[in-house]
């Protein structure tokens, strides 16, 4: 079987290095575009060299080429709209792992989705999804428990991260909400706010150093604590699984998936 070609977008950042050093060694891989703004400083580059493994042949382009098979976009929302929709013009497969698209982005990558497959991720390591079911299952089975379960969710990320919470956190949130029927979402607390309602999941962001990422899923009743916990050791993690992402979602037709396909979940 011939390798999938990919295209990274955005690959000059710290996750895009890392994408093109991983997706190279992998032999069932081929990358074969590196995708930047037009304005980038590095454009002509190759992007081997930038990610430290070498001249593989792919320069830093501000154009996505014909004949890719999937790309991978960790870029901004605006440029990620902008890529999706190149790659609907492309027929190009896309993996959407980039966090912070409002409601109207969103409504626009769900018509792009009707054009081309694509696997949608607020996160891409195959860890935070497997825990992301476990927490669904957990939250189904202490919906209707006698004391009542209260739900916080704390996250950490290095001090470089733009938005918060994470859309990690949102997520794990929105899965365990639709489980629970809960229908509050509050973000941090302070001065007196009164008793905690049942009825409300807490998010806690944490931003320190160069922590990759790190998300604990408190389900506290009276006299006994569930914590489901997931922490990356390195950006390794979102990278195998956005390119286990890319290999899955390249043979799809048009539609929406998520990583929970790619696990057989």
């Amino acid at each position: 079987m011939s390798a999938t070609k990919i295209a990274i977008h955005g690959a000059a950042g710290r996750m895009g290095r890392r994408l093109v050093a991983l997706g190279t060694e992998d032999e069932n891989l081929e990358v074969v575009a590196a995708i930047e703004y037009a304005e980038c400083p590095l454009l002509g580059q190759d992007a081997g060299e930038l990610a430290g493994v070498g001249n593989i042949g792919v320069p830093l382009s501000a154009e996505l080429p014909e004949g890719v098979d999937a790309l991978i976009d960790f870029s901004v929302p605006n440029a990620a709209l902008a890529i999706a929709e190149k790659c609907a013009e492309r027929g190009t497969a896309l993996v959407s792992a980039t966090t912070g698209l409002d409601a109207e982005q969103q409504e626009r990558l769900a018509a792009v989705a009707e054009k081309i497959a694509i696997l949608q991720a607020p996160n891409t390591s195959l860890a935070v999804n497997l825990v992301m079911k476990l927490s669904q299952i957990t939250g189904a089975a202490l919906a209707d428990h006698a004391t009542g379960a209260d739900v916080e969710i704390i996250e950490r990320h290095h001090r470089y991260k733009e938005d918060s919470p994470s859309g990690t956190a949102l997520k794990f949130g929105e899965l365990i909400a639709a489980e629970m029927n809960l229908t509050k979402h509050q973000h941090g607390r302070e001065g007196r706010p009164g008793a905690r309602p049942h009825d409300e999941i807490g998010y806690h962001a944490v931003r320190v150093g160069d922590n990759p990422g790190e998300h604990t899923i408190i389900f506290g009743l009276l006299g006994e604590t569930i914590e489901l916990r997931v922490g990356a050791t390195s950006r390794d993690a979102y990278a195998h699984g956005a390119l286990a992402a890319a290999q899955f979602v390249s043979t799809k037709s048009p539609g929406r998936y998520q990583m929970n396909d790619v696990l057989g979940l």
